[in-house]
């Protein structure tokens, strides 16, 4: 299988991983179920296309067009990590409480026929900006290893 997409792939694993423990230490609980979740630290989007752009440099040199591709994009992701998708988080925030405290204006006031959601929407969609910087991070130094172990 093509190194690239192994380094990538095994980049997002890791901060997927790693959510765990950064969970535990800011909750301090323990919850598997973040192996699966979006948002949190590390980003393992950009953690992804920074071991992607990375390792394409080492092996390909900074000045080719793999690289000019790989960080291009890379940039777009963690830009759409940070921005878009952590603002269509806060939105859902504000959408749950709304929800919330119509159904209960709605118990005072039977006519307005609020029907509260079932499920709430999903608020942690995206990242803050120091999560998106620690999963760049840990891409950087991923690519590289991956990189030298495949010279060695």
């Amino acid at each position: 299988m093509n190194r690239g997409i192994i380094t990538a792939v095994g980049a997002i694993a890791i901060a997927q991983g790693l959510k765990i423990f950064t969970y535990k230490r800011l909750s301090g609980k323990w919850d598997v179920k973040q192996i699966v979740t979006t948002g949190g630290m590390p980003s393992s989007h950009s953690a992804g296309v920074a071991a992607l752009s990375t390792y394409v440099a080492a092996k390909n040199g900074t000045t080719s067009i793999e690289t000019a591709i790989a960080v291009i994009f890379g940039i777009i992701v963690m830009y759409d990590a940070q921005g878009i998708r952590r603002h269509t988080g806060e939105i859902a925030k504000l959408i749950n409480d709304i929800d919330g405290e119509m159904a209960v204006i709605s118990e005072h006031l039977p006519g307005l026929g609020h029907i509260k959601r079932e499920e709430e929407l999903k608020e942690v969609l995206g990242h803050q900006p120091l999560e998106v910087v620690g999963g760049g991070i840990l891409g950087v130094v991923l690519g590289l290893i991956s990189a030298k172990l495949e010279d060695n």
